[in-house]
């Protein structure tokens, strides 16, 4: 029914495959134009419109290293490194 399409981006102007998979899925979602651009320009797009998030540093209650947060910590509350924090996670889940 449907068959893959080359399109050309109107941000980059490369050539980008149609696939007959997103055909079917824009055609259930009624969608009625095709796509404009590239996965790679609609992904710098969208990112364009988020603002940068801010880290906080902090140290890790468990291993006293550096850890790089999204929200600034909090007195008197434990804040992890993504290692200790996976670890943590892990050992919750296998009890």
């Amino acid at each position: 029914m449907y068959e893959d399409k080359t399109l050309i981006c109107k941000d980059c102007g490369n050539e980008f495959v149609f696939t007959a998979g997103e055909q079917e899925f824009y055609a259930e979602k009624g969608f009625q134009n095709e796509p404009q651009r590239c996965k790679a320009c609609r992904v710098a797009r969208k990112n364009a419109a988020k603002p940068e998030r801010e880290f906080f540093i902090a140290t890790c209650a468990k291993c006293g290293g550096e850890a790089k947060v999204p929200f600034r910590p909090t007195e008197g509350r434990d804040v992890y490194c993504s290692n200790c924090f996976a670890q943590m996670k892990e050992e919750q889940e296998n009890t």
